[in-house]
């Protein structure tokens, strides 16, 4: 090849270089387990945002609300599902959080999850403070529903050591055990009505117990992000009352650090996009763009927050 010839080769490459599309960075999105609701919603939510967003491409991955957020943390992932109840332990440096989560930041409210505390109705258990001595499963350490549980046992003076014994694992597990009758009680979060306590439902007798007042006053004490919320009379098999519990909010975080202006494509594409999210998870039907900016006491992302602004709902 002759020198003009061996330029204009390169010349021609760098042409046709700057005129390619640059290729698509890639976001690791950490959802839930297969089986539960935030690994479809994670899926819906990357097909909305690489739909909207040029230049963006979506891994969707399995996580957990505790594990998730310590994952944008850490800079394993730049966007995750999380429990308002866990990620405020995070913002607040309290246990299961080793340190203040001061890389995670807001982008937006979902949907509300209801915590659920199920008794066999034959196992002797009409309130929490009944579960002592008694055997009890619910979902692997790293969940929220786990750390809402210790909680709820802890304002009742009860811990797993009061327990005759305590299993960790998947809803299905749970219910196999209860319908077994080698655990009386079932504790998760989850929506209203939960699949997995209808499945329990069907094989045995249950009871779903209260939290009461006086025991929401100290779980609020504890963390902020806990709201009082009732599961409908109905909501399961000869439930015939309301029944006060406990629950939070299911959001979308981010780390603080990503591009201002791709967060903010990322939440206007989800303003406009919240029927479609809808058709993946039931719960988030009727979502509003003002409960999308609601404040669940996490620093919001800028992009977020220009993106509410814009939209009038702050």
């Amino acid at each position: 090849m002759t020198p003009y010839a061996r330029i204009l080769s390169v010349a021609v490459a760098g042409v046709l270089m700057a005129g390619a599309p640059a290729a698509a960075e890639t976001l690791k999105m950490m959802t839930g387990p297969q089986g539960g609701s935030w690994y479809p919603l994670g899926g819906a939510i990357q097909g909305i945002v690489e739909k909207n967003v040029p230049g963006v491409s979506v891994q969707v991955l399995p996580g957990a609300g505790i594990s998730n957020v310590k994952g944008v943390q850490e800079g394993k992932a730049e966007l995750g599902f999380g429990n308002a109840v866990s990620t405020v332990d995070g913002v607040a440096g309290r246990a299961p959080f080793e340190s203040k989560t001061d890389k995670v930041c807001q982008l937006a409210t979902l949907y509300f999850q209801y915590f659920h505390f199920v008794a066999l109705a034959d196992s002797g258990v009409k309130t929490v403070a009944d579960a002592k001595g008694k055997g009890l499963t619910t979902q692997q350490k790293g969940n929220t529903g786990e750390q809402m549980t210790r909680d709820v046992l802890k304002v009742h003076g009860l811990s797993y050591e009061a327990m005759s014994k305590v299993n960790f694992g998947s809803y299905t597990d749970s219910v196999a055990q209860l319908k077994d009758g080698h655990a009386q009680m079932f504790t998760l979060i989850t929506t209203v009505p939960a699949s997995a306590v209808q499945d329990l439902a069907s094989g045995r007798d249950i009871r779903v117990l209260e939290v009461p007042d006086e025991k929401l006053k100290a779980l609020q004490e504890i963390n902020r992000g806990y709201d009082k919320r009732v599961i409908p009379a109905g909501s399961y098999p000869k439930q015939d009352k309301d029944v006060q519990t406990i629950g939070t909010w299911t959001h979308l975080i981010t780390g603080c650090t990503q591009p201002e202006d791709r967060v903010y494509r990322i939440t206007k594409a989800l303003l406009n996009s919240i029927p479609d999210l809808a058709l993946v998870v039931s719960a988030v039907k009727g979502l509003t763009a003002k409960e999308m900016a609601t404040d669940l006491g996490i620093p919001f992302h800028p992009g977020a927050l220009k993106a509410y602004k814009e939209a009038k709902v702050m």
